[in-house]
This record gives C-alpha cells, sequence and structure tokens, in this order.
C-alpha cells in the first residue's frame, strides 16, 4: 500500500512538473513572437519615419540660412506642437486599442486562474497560455506567410500574357483585359471603356483577386466589354517616366483612346480610380480627348483636395514652412528627383494616426483572430491580399504629377469651376465637361476616410454629374463589392436610390449609343 502511495505522488509531481514546464514555454514562446510579431509593425511605421527625417535633414540645411533666426525658430516651435499633438493622439488610441484587446481575454485569463486554482473544467493557465502561444505565432509567423502567399493570386501579372499588350509609350503600356470566365466573350462592337489606375496605390488593387471573382477591371470584362487598362512603367528604370508631366499624360491618353476608339468604332469612356479619377478629368478638360471620349467614370477620386476632412486639415495644421513636396523629394542616382511613394503613403498614416499608429494596427490585427477559435485560426485571403498590397504597392511618382494633385489639396477649386492648375498653358474648367456633352458618374465610398464625400463630389457644385454612393471605404468598390454576388455589385442597381454601379453604367451608356445609332 506505501508503494502504491508513493508511486501516485511520484505521478502527480511529475505531472505537476510537465505542466509547469509547458506553462514556462507557452509563456516563453508567445513573448518571443508578441516581440517579433510587434516589431515588424513599429518597422512598418518606423522606416519611413526614418527616411523621411533624412530628407527633412536635408532640406533644413538649405532653408536655415536662408531665413532669420526668429523665423525658425518660430517654424520649429510650431513643428513641436503638431508633433505633440500627433504623439498625444496616438498614444491615447494605443491605449484604447490595449484596453479593448485586453477587455476580449481578461475574463478568460481570469477563469483559467480559477479553474487551475480549484482544479475546475474548462480552460486552465495552460490551455490559456498555449491558445495566446499560437495566437502570437499566427501574428508573427503564419500572418506575414499568408501576405508573402498570396502574390501570385494578387493583381494582374503581365508576365503571364493573360491580357493582350495593345499599344506602348515611354510612360505607359496599353493592356486589354479580357475575361476570366472563359464562357464570356468581347463583344467587340461594344462600347469600350479605359481605365485609369492610381499612381500612389498602384494597378493591381484593381486585379483583387480575379480567381475569387473580385477584380475591378474583370468586373467589365466579364460582361464582355472591351476593357482596357493604362499601366504605369517602372519608375525606378524609365527616365521618361521619372520626368512625366501632367501634358504627357494627356497625351499618351490621347494616343491610347485614337487606338482605342479605332478597334471599336465607338468613342471611349474613360474610367478613372481614386488619382486617376482627377488625371482623367485634367486630361478631358485639356481638350486633348475631344471627340475621342463621351462618358467619363470616376471612383472615389480626389476632385477638390481641400474640402477633405483628413487629408487638407491636415496640411493646413502642418506649419506652412514645412507643407512643401521637397521634405517628400528623392533624388535618384541619375539626379532626377521624384515623390517617395512610401513617404506619401506614411503622411496618410500621420493622417489617421488614431487608426494608423503601429500599436493601433497591431492590436486591430490581433483581435481580428482573437475572435476566432484559437486552436484554429483561419487567415482569410482578403486581409492577407489587403496587406500584400499595403506592404508591396507603394509607387515613388514624377514630381510634376505630384505637383497637380498637392496644388488641389491646398488650393480650391474656384467659384467659376476652375481647377488650380493648368495644362498645356490653358485652364482647366469643369463646365468643359458640359460643352461637350460628356456624361458623368461619380461614385465614392460613404465610409472613406482618404477620399472623402465632400471631395470627392465637388464637381456636382458646377455640373451635372450621376452620383453612386457604395458602403464601406477608399477600396470597397474594387475588393468588397467587385463580387458579382455582393449586395452592391458593380454591374447591378442596388440601394434605396437604385444606384447604378459603373459597370451597369457602362453597358447602359452603350444599349443608348447603339438606340441612338439606330435611329439615325
Amino acid at each position: 500500500m506505501m508503494k502504491l502511495n508513493s508511486s501516485s505522488k511520484d505521478t502527480e509531481f511529475h505531472d505537476i512538473l510537465k505542466k509547469n514546464v509547458s506553462v514556462f514555454s507557452h509563456l516563453v514562446s508567445a513573448s518571443q513572437n508578441y516581440l517579433t510579431a510587434f516589431s515588424k509593425y513599429s518597422n512598418d511605421f518606423m522606416i519611413p519615419y526614418l527616411i523621411a527625417t533624412s530628407y527633412f535633414n536635408d532640406v533644413e540645411k538649405q532653408k536655415l540660412w536662408s531665413t532669420s533666426p526668429l523665423e525658425n525658430v518660430q517654424s520649429y516651435m510650431e513643428l513641436l506642437a503638431f508633433n505633440l499633438d500627433l504623439v498625444s493622439r496616438s498614444v491615447s488610441s494605443s491605449m484604447k486599442a490595449i484596453t479593448h484587446s485586453g477587455k476580449m481575454e481578461m475574463e478568460n485569463a481570469i477563469a483559467a486562474v480559477f479553474n487551475t486554482l480549484f482544479c475546475s473544467e474548462g480552460e486552465d493557465v495552460e490551455g490559456f497560455l498555449a491558445r495566446q502561444a499560437k495566437m502570437m505565432d499566427v501574428m508573427a509567423n503564419q500572418y506575414p506567410q499568408a501576405i508573402q502567399d498570396i502574390e501570385p493570386e494578387f493583381g494582374f501579372h503581365f508576365e503571364r500574357e493573360d491580357n493582350k499588350k495593345i499599344a506602348e509609350t515611354d510612360r505607359f503600356i496599353l493592356y486589354q483585359i479580357l475575361p476570366t470566365d472563359k464562357k464570356v466573350k468581347v463583344n467587340n462592337s461594344g462600347k469600350p471603356i479605359i481605365i485609369l489606375p492610381p499612381y500612389v496605390l498602384g494597378a493591381n488593387i484593381l486585379a483583387f483577386l480575379p480567381n475569387e471573382k473580385r477584380s475591378y477591371a474583370h468586373c467589365f470584362a466579364n460582361q464582355g466589354i472591351p476593357t482596357y487598362i493604362r499601366i504605369f512603367k517602372d519608375i525606378s528604370t524609365n527616365e521618361a517616366v521619372q520626368v512625366m508631366t501632367g501634358e504627357d499624360d494627356a497625351l499618351d491618353t490621347q494616343l491610347f483612346c485614337e487606338k482605342v476608339k479605332e478597334r471599336h468604332g465607338k468613342p471611349v469612356t474613360l474610367n478613372g480610380y481614386c488619382q486617376g479619377g482627377f488625371s482623367a478629368v485634367c486630361n478631358l478638360l485639356s481638350g486633348e480627348l475631344d471627340d475621342l471620349v463621351d462618358a467619363l467614370i470616376t471612383c472615389v477620386s480626389p476632385m477638390d483636395g481641400t474640402r477633405s476632412q483628413g487629408l487638407a486639415d491636415f496640411l493646413k495644421n502642418l506649419p506652412q514652412r514645412f507643407n512643401d513636396l521637397l521634405y517628400g523629394t528623392k533624388t535618384l542616382p541619375n539626379g532626377n528627383q521624384v515623390a517617395d511613394g512610401k513617404i506619401m503613403g506614411w503622411v496618410y498614416k500621420l493622417k489617421s494616426i488614431e487608426d494608423e499608429s503601429p500599436i493601433a494596427v497591431f492590436y486591430r490585427d490581433l483581435m481580428m483572430f482573437g475572435r476566432q477559435d484559437g486552436t484554429n485560426v483561419k487567415i482569410s485571403k482578403t486581409a492577407a491580399a489587403i496587406n500584400y498590397w499595403l506592404n508591396n504597392e507603394r509607387n515613388d511618382l514624377p514630381m510634376a504629377i505630384t505637383q497637380m494633385s498637392f496644388d488641389s489639396y491646398n488650393t480650391p477649386i474656384t467659384k467659376d469651376g476652375t481647377l488650380p492648375i493648368k495644362l498645356f498653358g490653358k485652364k482647366l474648367n469643369l463646365k468643359r465637361l458640359k460643352e461637350k456633352g460628356i456624361q458623368w458618374l461619380i461614385c465614392y465610398g460613404e465610409s472613406d476616410d482618404l477620399v472623402e464625400k465632400e471631395t470627392a463630389l465637388a464637381p456636382i457644385d458646377y455640373i451635372d454629374a450621376e452620383v453612386t454612393a457604395f458602403p464601406k471605404g477608399h477600396v470597397a468598390i474594387a475588393t468588397s463589392w467587385s463580387h458579382p454576388n455582393s449586395a452592391c455589385a458593380l454591374h447591378t442597381r442596388f440601394g434605396n436610390k437604385n444606384y447604378r454601379g459603373p459597370v451597369r453604367y457602362q453597358l447602359d451608356l452603350d444599349a443608348d449609343f447603339n438606340r441612338s445609332t439606330a435611329k439615325k
């Protein structure tokens, strides 16, 4: 009997020791992966900061000697106050994120301690820490790997030659986007559309996940619409891109419109997404696309940046001395200067520091996985693709093109509808679109905090345009609503106001064109 008791105690001791070792192992693993994951989120924010600091120092070395000491002191004091406000907002939002995340697990942690102390059923401390270790492994290893693994499925991948190269200039390549639905044939007698992607955000967001039927460009192609997209050449290896101007943009677009109109025998619809929409409008107002384009679609495009409650206010609060493109300018080995795309993206993070600080982003992602069963965490392709895009699709920009956007965020459209920029020495007035009979559909995101409703809809103060409101934010039209079975599918009418999606709009334009031609 004594031997049995001794053996039982030995077994119990070994079980306790084993459990303690397991607890310690999970704790160490969770801690290491927490530091690894958080350091990555911090680096994503701090690397652009360090680059910006380098640019700042280079510019200030020149400015310090050209301004008075009093002005220097005043500007730096204003900058200090501006930075302190950013820090305060960042700390406040970070604490909220930590508190919110803590609330999700606090009850579980207390229950785990209780179950361990009183040998109750349910998750004990070992189980709780095992789950936390699993979560941190997802954040530090599995999630980053999933983001890299999504690359073959994300974007156009023109190197595969699934789409046709139609034309080329020193700055752009025009591709025809072919249907991914093999049952669909291109209607070559249909009205063609040319899509102008955003410069900074890149074109691939418009082919989010084609094989999942979530691609803005393929929404048009899969309806048989002759669909084309203008692709920006690599700025790092093409000098013509580095020095391009708004006039170059317009002339290259003119060439592409001529070729597309010749191919299909119908005038082109120009469709700009984000900054591409602003470029499209400027090109049309310049007169270079007359008789080539008869319709315009803009999606979440900043038409008057001064109406932005986010970025414009951010620039207004920035001391005037530092509201200068020089602080985001990169000098290339050949001496040409371009706007650094990483800095442009970082500025948007600063503008929304409450949501984009490293701690806030880290805990937001952590809570995304924490809501799942900790033993079987699933990483959605959507989350992976969005993060791949955010991590890899920030392009440098020609200075002249950046200056156009910069001017639009600092100078409002005049009372008579004139934009704050010129092309070919001409003033650009929105009323010219009405004079030329160009139909216009403006799409915006109801929760877009990058290009707010007021910024996108500024033109309707001067001319008539059809408006379509989409739920969600800046890229939802290209991601959530590009699926044909979504609530706001682009080829349908939707909402209480019977809005037309951009694909529906294009199909209806073609039908109207055919009817008017038949009558003649």
